[in-house]
């Protein structure tokens, strides 16, 4: 295991973009082993390699599952998470125009600890595409520890990581397996991060990537058209559909979940959100119920980056299916990926 914690140490984690497939790779490998030397030993067998370490975690955004498993993490690893939600800092959030710069907040933490987590989208930025990714990468410039990238308004990487670890440790082999990214009806609005994160990722290892939506919920040009590349390097294949039942024919998983439209990214939540619940309301059949998921390879298992909307994105029945629904497991493996990058970059950080 040490011999692969040094190949990623002190590098920065904004979108898997910014790892190769071979590092990918040693942290889907990491993650693995941390899993299995936790279900099979307990603890104990988990190694301290972050002892006395620290990880400011700044949430300018809430969570559930992201702050939980990286303090869990951090613990196992003999490290600490230090919680700081933004709020309640002098930082320049929300209406608080004037207040102390990023630039200056990364340059203290970088002083006090060894690793900066930075969560920042949705309502912290009313929903306005490129302004959360544009505060992390002032936080990556210059703080010299490494920063990751806990959740913005374009990427989720130790998420995605998570979801593909999934994807393999149910499926093995996952070239020419399709996976469907589904936009799903919901009375909340969400952002890109997590669907853009798994388009981008999945088509580097082959996989077939289906993202169906509905007329007028198109994601980021820049990133679908990354995707594409990706899928012709790897063998795989990106394909986009408004037809729901093409698009989960034979399918080795969906991932249904509710993103905003390109109109509300740019003009922000506070002055467009009315319009887009109303829009929402003609596409209120668009979940997986039952009859939908049927359609699907026999194997094939419902995902989801959780919280999932009862009842809106899939049917009770569906989300509950003991057999073919696995996201408690992928949230489960959320903790070891997030892990793995923390025992990857955190440290040979001095």
């Amino acid at each position: 295991m040490r011999n692969l914690v040094m190949d990623l140490s002190g590098r920065d984690l904004i979108s898997t973009l910014d790892w190769s497939v071979d590092e990918i790779e040693i942290a889907l490998r990491l993650a693995e082993e941390l899993k299995w030397r936790y279900h099979s030993f307990g603890l104990a067998e988990i190694p301290r390699i972050l002892d006395r370490k620290v990880f400011f975690m700044l949430f300018y955004a809430p969570s559930t599952r992201t702050r939980a498993a990286f303090e869990a993490a951090m613990t196992m690893l003999g490290g600490h998470a230090a919680y700081v939600e933004a709020k309640t800092t002098r930082l320049s959030v929300g209406a608080k125009k004037v207040g102390e710069a990023a630039k200056d907040v990364a340059v203290m933490y970088e002083r006090y600890g060894h690793g900066i987590g930075i969560r920042i989208l949705d309502k912290a930025i009313d929903y306005v595409y490129g302004r959360g990714n544009e505060v992390l990468q002032i936080y990556a410039k210059h703080a010299r520890v490494p920063v990751i990238n806990m959740a913005d308004d374009k990427f989720h990487p130790t998420q995605g990581l998570a979801d593909l670890y999934t994807f393999r440790e149910r499926f093995g082999k996952i070239q020419g397996k399709k996976y469907v990214v589904m936009w799903a009806y919901s009375p909340e609005i969400r952002g890109w991060c997590s669907v853009q994160e798994d388009i981008i990722l999945f088509t580097r290892f082959g996989v077939d990537v289906v993202v169906a939506h509905p007329p007028g919920f198109d994601l980021d040009p820049k990133l679908m058209e990354i995707a594409k590349k990706n899928a012709e390097e790897s063998g795989g294949n990106l394909e986009f559909t408004d037809n729901l039942e093409e698009a989960l024919d034979g399918a080795h998983a969906v991932f249904p979940r509710n993103w905003a439209s390109p109109k509300l990214v740019e003009l922000g939540y506070s002055k467009f959100a009315e319009e887009e619940l109303k829009i929402y309301e003609k596409y209120r059949d668009w979940k997986v119920t039952r009859k939908l998921f049927d359609l699907m390879d026999k194997h094939g298992v419902l995902m989801h980056v959780l919280p999932i909307f009862r009842g809106y994105e899939a049917d009770d029945d569906v989300i509950d299916d003991p057999k073919r629904s696995i996201i408690y497991e992928q949230a489960e493996n959320g903790l070891w990926t997030k892990a793995a990058v923390l025992a990857l970059t955190l440290y040979g950080v001095k």
